[in-house]
């Protein structure tokens, strides 16, 4: 589906930010983005998302060479595309449910449609009751799975989240963790940008570690592996 292969990004004339950066994202999969601030995870996530270029090396993203595509095709792309920022960009004068519409209305589907499906996800992340509340009025939390809803609604084959969960508790940070299990089951490919160690070993899906500007993937831990392990110390 995705694929960087020695990807060099620099700003103007300044060092390289990132470094020969080489992964492959298989549909359907799921990796935690990490690394130290300042190691290019914002940048990268850029990339992703098409809103940089590379400065040199190839991208490849459902079938095709990112650098051979114009501005119109760069949007058609980024359709495919989902995105949760962490300060959620809500619409403060919109609903939740005119936030979570906006795409489908800016693709023109039918207001039958439109009423239709944002109703049923709203329902689905637990906030039917709360389609007419302005994004100022609900929690954080609230407004966060407003933003992945948005983020969703156009069914995007791929969802970026930076630091999803890094302004809330964590109760309520494992549960949108579940809700980006259940998408990734439907056959999203997620990746997810978070600092939180303890969140990212409890779930079984591989790191994209930077440091630097230089990246590394790591297999998940063998959660069950580990427990057996411990158990037969005792």
């Amino acid at each position: 589906m995705i694929k960087f292969a020695h990807i060099g990004l620099r700003y103007g004339i300044g060092p390289e930010v990132l470094t020969d950066i080489n992964f492959t994202l298989e549909p359907g999969s799921f990796h935690f983005l990490t690394g130290p601030s300042g190691s290019g995870k914002t940048s990268l996530m850029s990339l992703l998302y098409l809103g940089l270029r590379p400065t040199r090396g190839e991208i490849s993203m459902f079938g095709h060479d990112v650098k051979d595509l114009d501005r119109d095709q760069m949007a058609l792309l980024r359709q495919k595309i989902g995105v949760v920022f962490q300060d959620f960009r809500l619409l403060n004068n919109l609903t939740a449910f005119e936030n979570v519409a906006l795409p489908l209305r800016l693709s023109n589907k039918s207001e039958k449609q439109i009423k239709s499906d944002v109703s049923e996800l709203l329902e689905w992340v637990e906030l039917g009751d709360y389609m007419h509340r302005l994004p100022m009025t609900l929690s954080g939390g609230q407004q966060q799975r407003i933003a992945i809803a948005r983020a969703v609604i156009s069914k995007p084959r791929m969802l970026l989240a930076d630091e999803p969960t890094g302004n809330l508790d964590d109760t309520i940070g494992y549960k949108l963790m579940g809700l980006f299990e259940q998408l990734n089951r439907m056959g999203t490919t997620m990746v997810i940008a978070t600092h939180n160690e303890q969140m990212m070993n409890s779930f079984y899906h591989k790191k994209l570690i930077l440091n630097a500007g230089q990246l590394i993937v790591e297999e998940p831990r063998n959660i069950i592996k580990d427990i057996v392990g411990k158990e037969s110390d005792v």
